[in-house]
């Protein structure tokens, strides 16, 4: 294969776009790693059903929207309407992670480490299945507010849509936000003593429970925020649509270091735009992108388990 034909017969406006359409995916897989990056640091589980917690999110934000969109609010409340979304979405989310938690997390922490493991995943099934019921199978179109579409032109004739413009800054705010509340923040500090060590941190008077509940709210409400932004990205919604980002979610948390939160930015924004840009540098169809994800998936555990950013793993977390 010849790597330097693929590449060369694209314009430089071409890959600009891929790339702007990569820190596009890699901002919403970033936000979404963050989640079983934060609850495996605090709880070292993988909470597998955190992908079915990004598509409620993305149905609370649709049907608000529709019930903007309906009444004429949209049309002359465009930010309000945006607020109001996402504050759906992140809302749904955040009371799907709690219950989720206290139904059938909390229960199990003294079981094997295989048991919640499986939870999760029969978890995610349920809630798939239930989200089928209540809202039915078919797609459901997810319209942007006019502040949203239309495209930037940059330099160089490359043009940017407006939604991927605010899906990349809005997705950067949050996880900065995310880092200094984690970093400078008496709940963060709590939140790292009891990733530490649970019984010292309870010892010194944290409430474990109230830490762990207040890590599920808080990946929570970042996968609400990722599933409105995929909506508008994507332009449409089902009940299964959170499946597939939340698996490369998960790819993106392994490559940067699970439970390292600079690594699930950084494993998000490098699998993003390795799904952008890999079809065209290897001159396969791009029907093959998830191939590239989970490839890189197979190489960073055989090479690399902890991760780019992750430290090896002691004999007791092992």
């Amino acid at each position: 294969m010849d790597l330097a034909a693929a590449g060369k017969s694209y314009p430089p406006a071409y890959w600009a776009f891929q790339i702007s359409n990569g820190l596009v995916l890699g901002g919403v897989y970033a936000l979404i790693a963050l989640g079983y990056t934060l609850v495996y640091g605090i709880l070292m589980m993988i909470n597998f059903a955190h992908g079915e917690i990004v598509m409620f999110g993305a149905y609370a934000g649709f049907f608000v929207l529709a019930a903007c969109d309906a009444t004429g609010f949209t049309k002359t409340n465009q930010v309000a309407t945006l607020l109001l979304v996402f504050g759906a979405g992140m809302l749904v989310s955040m009371l799907m992670g709690i219950g989720l938690e206290r139904i059938a997390y909390r229960p199990l922490r003294a079981a094997p480490r295989l048991v919640p493991l499986i939870t999760a995943i029969g978890a995610s099934v349920f809630l798939q299945e239930t989200s089928r019921l209540i809202f039915g199978a078919p797609i459901r179109v997810y319209n942007k507010p006019a502040m949203l579409q239309g495209a930037i032109t940059l330099p160089g004739n490359v043009a940017v849509p407006i939604t991927g413009a605010f899906i990349i800054v809005a997705s950067i705010i949050m996880m900065v936000v995310l880092y200094w509340l984690v970093q400078h923040t008496r709940t963060g500090r709590a939140m790292r003593a009891v990733a530490t060590n649970k019984e010292a941190a309870a010892l010194m008077g944290i409430s474990v429970d109230r830490i762990i509940v207040i890590t599920f709210a808080i990946g929570s409400i970042l996968a609400g925020a990722a599933g409105v932004m995929l909506g508008f990205h994507n332009s449409q919604i089902n009940s299964t649509m959170g499946f597939f980002p939340g698996i490369k979610a998960f790819t993106a948390a392994v490559l940067g270091g699970i439970g390292n939160i600079p690594g699930a930015m950084l494993g998000g924004f490098i699998l993003g735009l390795s799904e952008a840009l890999g079809p065209s540098l290897l001159g396969i169809p791009s029907q093959y992108k998830d191939v590239i994800a989970f490839t890189l998936l197979v190489l960073v555990l055989i090479f690399r388990p902890q991760g780019i950013l992750g430290e090896q793993l002691g004999a007791e977390k092992a």
